[in-house]
């Protein structure tokens, strides 16, 4: 994995932190970039043809940080469908990277799986926000600021979905 770091935190710890997050997941041919957004608080990037994952970074935000996500199931009603809004807390920079990173690691995961990459933000927010509660005590919130609990919003096999992009690439007919 390549790292590019242009922010001010420490690219040891942007680095252990994601490869022990993703192993055994493949990650030797990922170029990461991460740098300060222009102004939002977080923006992230997965560029399928270079195998490159952006991630944005706004410099003014405060922690603990509330991250709005895509995490809650889908309600129906009235003919129509919507998402509750439910946040992650992250207690510093390095939380709100590594989530966003994660997120777009996950499409890119899609892509490696040969599966569909329509419509899966859920399932990225969902694998960003269970490696970020298990192994740095994130919190999750609803619309009401109440602590909600996993299983409302763990409830998909991530890892079978994805687990086609363990296996080796197919090398390019040449």
């Amino acid at each position: 994995m390549i790292l590019q770091n242009t922010t001010r935190l420490e690219n040891s710890r942007l680095r252990e932190s994601f490869l022990d997050a993703v192993h055994p997941w493949p990650t030797e041919e990922l170029d990461v970039r991460i740098r300060y957004s222009r102004g939002s608080d977080f923006s992230g990037r997965c560029y399928y043809g270079t195998d490159r994952l952006h991630v944005n970074l706004g410099r003014h935000l405060n922690y603990p940080y509330r991250m709005g996500t895509y995490l809650a199931r889908s309600v129906s009603a009235d003919g129509g469908w919507w998402k509750p809004l439910y946040t992650i807390e992250l207690a510093d920079a390095y939380g709100v990277v590594l989530f966003v990173l994660l997120h777009e690691y996950y499409h890119w995961l899609i892509k490696r799986a040969r599966r569909n990459t329509r419509q899966k933000e859920s399932m990225c927010d969902r694998f960003a926000a269970r490696i970020l509660l298990d192994r740095h005590a994130a919190t999750v919130f609803d619309h009401d600021g109440r602590r909600v609990q996993r299983e409302t919003w763990d409830f998909q096999d991530l890892e079978r979905f994805v687990a086609p992009a363990l296996l080796p690439r197919p090398r390019a007919a040449g």
